[in-house]
């Protein structure tokens, strides 16, 4: 799926032309800023239909460029850093970041996220249609609360339901550890990974052909958790 302009900010200039090379079958333009301000101005002047953004940069810090621009775009957010730190991963991904890709990286997967991230933002919210989501012989109906794998009903409690729910919604994006705990439990107190390892375990057992080599369910290191649509 093609997109029209894809705006990659990089302080790298090899990166960028990496990126540039890699997105030429994907994007009618590839635009380019090698820092945060420049990285802003650009985006509020042409609105590319996603962004692909270092958290390194010159001038500011790519976590404030982040919120910045998510204050007021919806535009997929693709990260692409050298930080590798837990708290670096969750940070982005909870001021609004799509995705996290880290650097050194590999071009196959970087296009596969970025065109998935692209198909995404031309579909209608999953939670706000009727219509039941399946992905293999799975059959979710979230209007209805039911669940279905190979044809046989499967039975989920009410928190396994809000968990699941959680995850479908962010269509296929990492959801970290605090926001997936606090959009299940809501305000209260407990071990957030504790909690969430062993009601995603609960799913796994139920929605997995294989629950101990997820294809659905997979695992974010140090991050969160992650619901794959078409695995």
């Amino acid at each position: 799926m093609s997109l029209h302009t894809v705006l990659v900010v990089d302080d790298e200039p090899k990166i960028r032309d990496i990126v540039r090379e890699a997105l030429a079958s994907d994007a009618e333009r590839v635009l380019e800023a090698s820092t945060g301000h420049d990285a802003i101005a650009v985006a509020e002047t042409e609105r590319p239909d996603l962004i692909v953004l270092d958290l390194g940069l010159p001038d500011m810090d790519g976590l404030e460029v982040c919120r910045a621009i998510r204050a007021w775009s919806s535009a997929p957010i693709v990260v692409l850093s050298a930080r590798t730190s837990e708290d670096d991963k969750a940070g982005i991904l909870d001021a609004g970041a799509d995705d996290y890709v880290t650097k050194p990286f590999s071009v196959v997967e970087l296009r596969a996220r970025i065109r998935a991230h692209a198909r995404r933002a031309r579909m209608p919210s999953i939670l706000g249609s009727d219509a039941p989501i399946i992905t293999g012989d799975l059959v979710i109906d979230v209007g209805r609360q039911t669940v279905t794998r190979a044809g046989v009903p499967v039975h989920l409690t009410r928190t396994e339901w809000a968990l699941l729910r959680a995850l479908i919604a962010h269509d296929d994006r990492p959801v970290t550890h605090d926001r997936l705990f606090a959009q299940v439990w809501g305000h209260a107190e407990g071990d957030a990974r504790l909690y969430l390892r062993v009601y995603v375990a609960h799913l796994r057992r139920k929605l997995e052909a294989d629950p101990y080599r997820p294809t659905r369910i997979l695992t974010e290191p140090g991050v969160g958790y992650r619901f794959v649509l078409t695995p």
